[in-house]
């Protein structure tokens, strides 16, 4: 089995004169940041490997969130940054075998219309509100019955959780 774990950045300011590549977290974002990683934990989801973004906003939200996942492994991964879903994907079915668990940490919408195309299974209402929305620091699980991560293929998947930051605080909703 492979568990996949999509999780998109947390809120991003726009500050002007800095490139999308250097955009910071902003308050809120650098609030649920911490919270998200501390759900992911309980739910007792421990990713082997991460794959993230080089964006500045990605970084920062895998640094708020891999200490309460026991600090995994970690890849930078440039062809995920601003990526179409097929392109995350092709990152995916690259990842080591060994690695059971994998957490990608990007941006929409290829996250999110990646979280579509891969969860054929799985409770209808959860995949419905997956369909309409993947804000931001909201994070997917998929699983899927395949050997290797080359194996993961759309529809084949099963959606097991997709939570919100403001599922988490209402405070968080923005």
């Amino acid at each position: 089995m492979r568990r996949l774990i999509l999780l998109r950045h947390a809120k991003s300011d726009r500050p002007a004169g800095v490139r999308d590549l250097e955009r910071p977290l902003n308050k809120r974002g650098k609030r649920a940041a911490p919270v998200v990683g501390e759900r992911i934990a309980a739910e007792g989801l421990r990713p082997d490997l991460a794959l993230v973004s080089p964006a500045q906003r990605t970084r920062e939200t895998w640094a708020a969130v891999k200490g309460a996942l026991g600090d995994p492994r970690e890849e930078t991964v440039p062809e995920i940054y601003e990526a179409a879903a097929e392109d995350v994907l092709a990152a995916i079915r690259a990842a080591p075998d060994e690695a059971g668990t994998l957490i990608v940490v990007g941006h929409n919408p290829g996250l999110g219309d990646l979280a579509v195309m891969l969860a054929g299974q799985g409770p209808r209402g959860l995949r419905a509100l997956l369909a309409s929305e993947f804000p931001t620091a909201a994070f997917a699980v998929i699983d899927f019955e395949a050997e290797t991560w080359a194996g993961v293929a759309p529809n084949r998947g099963r959606l097991e959780h997709f939570v919100r930051p403001r599922d988490i605080d209402p405070a968080l909703a923005g």
